[in-house]
């Protein structure tokens, strides 16, 4: 017998996981701030509440459906990023105007084009009551999407959301044709930075080497199906951040997170370069080989991993 659920966000991603989960079985109802309607209409009735709105329509979603909530339905966030007003993420937020609220966050490598052709892939169902986790996965895991479970839901949030910033540094690195030593060097590096912010926002660093980060990582910083690796290409084409986000002609995360993570950084004192070369290159203060220039001249160091 088949799941009702409820799906907030019809985009690309929301409208792929809908229809992976009718394909399980389940019964699934849709709502989208483009078909109108009111979403805590969606709320009765239903097993589960899966989000999968911008970080943009968390904001604008959370405050009201907070007040409509029924005790106990769980909501699954599967929004990547950080919120700019706030420096949170999409789960703390919910959470802010619901604490009582059953949270699970999906994250992982999962580009959207790939499941709806039908490819495999995997991702992380987490939530700091790791039973609740392990439920679900068992409720959603299918052929094509296997879960695993963590209760980890803050890192594993925090990485799906900083590997988008990293993302747009590896579409620069390609875009500029400094070759595969660089890439790696940088991605490396870029792990380095996730992980501080990780700590810094109260994750488990282990998270940082899981599906949501690395494996993420992976995926959208080596695919031309990611609208942050393809927004990192145009930068270094020398377009303009607005004529970059016109041109992948949808929401690329990773460009408002990387301006709430510089905010956190200069906030909590955190050394992360990446990020503010890429803030740099979005605002105009500096050209794509110049920006990747002075990362390559920074003062020698000890490689400082995460543990």
């Amino acid at each position: 017998m088949g799941l009702r659920i409820a799906v907030i966000g019809m985009g690309a991603w929301g409208s792929t996981l809908a229809a992976l989960l009718k394909q399980q079985g389940h019964q699934v109802s849709g709502w989208s701030r483009r078909l109108g309607g009111d979403p805590a209409e969606l709320l009765g009735g239903v097993d589960l509440v899966l989000v999968a709105a911008s970080m943009a329509g968390v904001e604008a979603l959370a405050p009201g459906l907070s007040a409509a909530w029924p005790a106990g339905l769980p909501l699954l966030s599967c929004t990547k990023g950080i919120n700019l007003e706030q420096r949170c993420t999409p789960g703390q937020l919910w959470l802010r105007h619901n604490p009582d609220l059953p949270l699970l966050v999906l994250s992982g490598p999962n580009l959207a084009t790939e499941l709806a052709e039908g490819l495999p892939a995997a991702s992380v169902l987490a939530s700091s009551d790791l039973d609740l986790a392990r439920h679900w996965q068992h409720q959603l895991s299918s052929e094509r999407l296997r879960l695993y479970s963590n209760h980890d839901p803050v890192g594993t949030e925090v990485a799906g959301a900083l590997k988008n910033v990293m993302a747009i540094a590896a579409g620069i690195c390609d875009g500029l044709h400094l070759g595969a030593n660089a890439k790696a060097s940088l991605l490396c590096r870029g792990l380095v930075e996730m992980g501080v912010v990780i700590q810094g926002l109260g994750g488990t660093p282990g998270s940082l080497y899981g599906l949501a980060g690395l494996g993420d990582l992976l995926a959208t910083a080596n695919s031309h199906l990611s609208r942050n690796y393809r927004f990192g290409l145009a930068l270094a084409q020398g377009q303009s951040r607005q004529e970059a986000l016109a041109g992948v002609g949808a929401t690329v995360e990773g460009a408002t997170t990387a301006d709430a993570v510089l905010l956190l950084g200069q906030e909590h004192q955190w050394h992360l370069p990446i990020c503010h070369e890429v803030v740099a290159l979005m605002e105009g203060q500096v050209k794509p080989d110049a920006a990747v220039r002075r990362l390559m001249e920074r003062h020698l160091k000890d490689e400082g991993l995460v543990t």
